[in-house]
């Protein structure tokens, strides 16, 4: 049934009264009363209740607050502000909640991307990776803020009483480590920091492996580090023992040419220490494979070894650390250098273990 002219004059004016009082901040139940107190017939009125009581610059610098907390996407923000009637302290635990749950459902996508962090001390170094989907939220202070930590946390392990000792998530997952971050703050398990910090960024992130290295009495632990973003992270780490026989002999030098052949492993990606150390297996899986491609050269049957063994020569270069051509001086190698060094500090200097990382290496990445 159409309404009368004079009918809707009313009801224009009421519902202009509402939006000034809602443009003011009033509530509903404000003007609601306000009707009451000034005996207006509400049964000829349509009340529409606005989406929210909170003025919109209000609105606005409450998002721009809890984001700036949790660093969570714009839209999870509002939403959990929304439903919280705009109580910034619930939203934020129950954007916790709701991170949980993302987390969760996110678990199972590939995270190839991340960052290495390295703790050390004069004796041992810890490296760990943790990993991510982008390198965008590798970029995020809140997770490289986190990899340090884990780093420092498996430092500060219990001693392992290996030289190197490799480990996986299970090794930290369950200890507690303590935050001090603006958005992450308090003492927590591992596996309970790993799922809030995926809950901030919207990403899969996984603690994946680590390795802890120690050195001898006498001897130095250095490291390297390629593609840092800031001091004790990058994308590709190198880490190296070196030991002197003589407990007299200075350490300086040590650690000098020590950063630069661990820097020398990240460049070249060595697999074994020495040739003693090259597996029967490998090298008569390159000899198979040398040989095939010597056959089709058409020569004598003298001539295709001789061919085939210079080649393997060549393949002890490539994957022996101590045959190696060093990247600092083409013209000699890892081992004329440890010769050097050795002279220098008037000890015999060898080299311990070493260890080389890299972001994602191993990791099925999905093609889209």
């Amino acid at each position: 049934m159409a309404w009368s002219q004079s009918a809707r004059k009313p009801m224009i004016g009421l519902l202009f009264r509402a939006q000034q009082h809602a443009a003011r901040g009033y509530s509903y139940s404000a003007f609601q009363a306000h009707l009451l107190s000034s005996n207006v017939d509400q049964s000829a009125t349509l009340l529409r209740r606005f989406s929210s009581q909170v003025p919109a610059s209000e609105q606005m610098n409450l998002i721009k607050q809890l984001r700036e907390r949790t660093s969570a996407p714009i839209k999870d923000v509002k939403a959990s502000l929304v439903s919280c009637n705009w109580d910034i302290d619930a939203a934020q635990k129950d954007l916790r909640k709701r991170g949980v749950v993302l987390a969760a459902k996110k678990s199972s996508r590939t995270a190839a991307e991340g960052l290495l962090a390295i703790a050390q001390d004069e004796k041992r170094a810890a490296v760990v990776e943790l990993n991510c989907e982008t390198d965008f939220v590798a970029r995020n202070d809140v997770f490289q803020y986190l990899a340090s930590s884990l780093a420092k946390l498996a430092l500060s392990a219990r001693d392992p009483g290996e030289l190197v000792f490799p480990f996986g998530p299970d090794y930290l997952e369950n200890l507690n480590v303590n935050l001090d971050h603006p958005k992450l703050s308090g003492e927590t398990t591992v596996q309970s920091a790993v799922t809030e910090v995926a809950a901030m960024v919207g990403e899969n992130v996984k603690f994946r492996r680590g390795f802890i290295m120690s050195t001898t009495a006498h001897g130095v632990i250095c490291s390297y580090l390629h593609t840092c973003p800031q001091p004790g992270l990058g994308r590709l780490a190198g880490l190296i023992t070196l030991e002197a026989e003589d407990s007299n002999a200075p350490l300086d030098a040590l650690k000098r040419v020590g950063k630069s052949i661990a820097m020398h492993i990240v460049a070249t990606k060595p697999l074994f220490l020495s040739k003693e150390l090259v597996s029967a297996s490998a090298i008569e899986n390159e000899r198979d494979i040398l040989r095939t491609q010597a056959e089709s050269s058409g020569k004598s049957q003298m001539a295709m070894e001789k061919m085939v063994e210079g080649r393997l020569r060549k393949y002890f270069e490539e994957v022996v650390l101590l045959e190696q051509k060093y990247v600092v001086n083409d013209s000699t190698n890892i081992k004329s250098v440890l010769n050097d060094l050795s002279k220098e500090v008037g000890s015999k200097v060898t080299v311990g273990n070493f260890v080389r990382m890299e972001v994602g290496e191993g990791v099925s990445k999905q093609m889209h």
